[in-house]
């Protein structure tokens, strides 16, 4: 293998023309006999076992190129590679060049290298934080949704009313046959909350348990494709209706919900929380404006290939959570009328904004020298079992070591940006607007300030004027 040329190319790639020499590819060819030979036919020879100089013979020397180019290329572009010492980050585009003999042949591949990072600022720069605040307010609202979490449902004896729980035994019918997934026994239906065909929990209010009652319905037009729009009837009836009891909000509530013995210190832990979860979340935001700084600042031509596979994992990711919601991706595509160019389309832009991110970072760790120790790692998968409840050698399988010294060295560049910057003054548009008057006011003021002057000496003059007509008036009418 011999590379010709290694050319640097826009968007951090790179043309490698190899050269693969006669010897070389006279070993792919005759690697390329051993595997064709079997479903090679020649008379008077058994599959398998006809000579390679014959079977060249019968069909030509070419008949085993094919193959052995495509032996020969991976081998020699690995090597051309190493030899560069290139940090690839994608597939090549690999195309021929020439034509191919028994002296070999010769190939261009371009492929996606790890691109080049010059920093611009990363230490003392600012960006706004949050500043946390937690009213009694969001403690209450924390402290409702403990009380619905641990109330209970009790019968009563009165029609079903908005807010109630009716259980419920239904059964659906279209053009007068029952159609699949329209029945079901003793169904705790909450009416109010939405969960079904619209218009149907609304029929539902003054029925009292042992009743029943046909229901007329029109599915939506967008739903599934077997009913949508179609009109149907329930066949319902109400077995009990029951209503939400909340337990009482006191100091036996906080015991039963929480290791605190008294609701104020329930409180006070909750109030806690809170702080520290927006806490979390504002420094999160600071972080990440401050990053987004450092990439802005910094030159570096980015690889599409990079882009694309932050675009593939995400879709990845998109399409697990998508299947977790019991619908297949192909349906959810069907139902949205998204296409996936368009659904990669619109990732693009913020694919393209982690990778910078990702390389800013990476540059940071290099730019001083940061490092990790073992004990590092080894206390960060001490807290990562803590943190999951998981035994200590059980994450140790699954999470890679090389994973753990990436976020902890991710971290600590982070740190280094953060603990240099500032928190910058947060300033509302209006405000910003109002001071961006006030400034054009005072400059406009400035240069008015002479005019100023200028008509209050015309007036001082004139008040004078005045004052001495006046004068003059009132000596005429004493004379007269």
């Amino acid at each position: 293998m011999n590379v010709k040329s290694c050319e640097k190319l826009e968007k951090s790639t790179v043309a490698l023309t190899v050269e693969v020499s006669a010897e070389e590819f006279e070993a792919a060819v005759a690697k390329a006999y051993q595997k064709m030979r079997k479903k090679i036919n020649i008379p008077g020879f058994r599959p398998g076992k006809a000579p390679r100089k014959i079977i060249e013979g019968m069909y030509g020397a070419e008949v085993f190129y094919e193959e052995a180019v495509n032996i020969a290329m991976p081998e020699a572009y690995e090597a051309a590679v190493k030899e560069q010492d290139l940090d690839i980050v994608g597939y090549p585009s690999v195309e021929l060049e020439g034509e191919i003999t028994k002296e070999g042949f010769t190939f261009k591949a371009v492929v996606p290298v790890y691109p080049e990072v010059t920093l611009g600022t990363y230490k003392g720069l600012k960006a706004p934080k949050e500043t946390v605040k937690v009213t009694a307010a969001d403690v209450d609202d924390r402290i409702d949704q403990l009380v619905k979490r641990n109330s209970r449902l009790v019968s009563v004896e009165r029609a079903v009313e908005n807010g109630d729980t009716a259980v419920i035994d239904y059964e659906g019918f279209l053009d007068g046959k029952p159609f699949d997934g329209g029945k079901d026994e003793n169904h705790n239906l909450e009416i109010g909350s939405g969960s079904f065909v619209p218009g149907f929990e609304e029929q539902l209010i003054g029925m009292k348990a042992g009743e029943e009652k046909d229901i007329d319905i029109t599915f939506p037009e967008d739903y599934h494709a077997d009913l949508a729009g179609k009109a149907v009837v329930f066949h319902v009836k109400v077995n009990e209706v029951k209503v939400k009891e909340e337990p009482a909000l006191d100091d036996e509530f906080a015991k039963d919900v929480s290791e605190f013995d008294t609701l104020k210190d329930l409180k006070a832990d909750i109030k806690k929380k809170i702080t520290e979860e927006r806490e979390s979340v504002a420094q999160q935001a600071f972080e990440e404006e401050l990053i987004n700084q450092v990439a802005d600042g910094m030159t570096c031509d980015v690889p599409d290939a990079m882009v694309d596979a932050k675009i593939e994992n995400g879709m990845q990711n998109f399409r697990m959570q998508i299947q977790q919601q019991g619908i297949s991706y192909e349906d959810y595509l069907k139902l949205t009328g998204l296409d996936e160019k368009k659904l990669r389309d619109d990732a693009r832009e913020g694919a393209l904004g982690r990778v910078r991110q990702e390389l800013a970072l990476a540059a940071i760790i290099k730019a001083e020298n940061l490092e990790v120790s073992d004990e590092d790692i080894e206390a960060e998968f001490k807290t990562l079992a803590e943190q999951y409840g998981m035994e200590l050698d059980t994450v140790k399988k699954y999470l890679p070591v090389d994973q753990v010294k990436d976020q902890l060295l991710t971290r600590k560049a982070v740190a280094v940006v953060t603990e240099s910057a500032t928190v910058a003054k947060k300033t509302s548009k209006k405000a910003a607007a109002v001071e961006d008057g006030e400034e054009k006011k005072a400059a406009e003021g400035e240069e008015k300030k002479p005019a100023k002057k200028a008509t209050k000496k015309a007036a001082a003059a004139e008040d004078e004027e005045k004052k001495s007509a006046k004068k003059t008036t009132k000596k005429a009418e004493k004379a007269e």
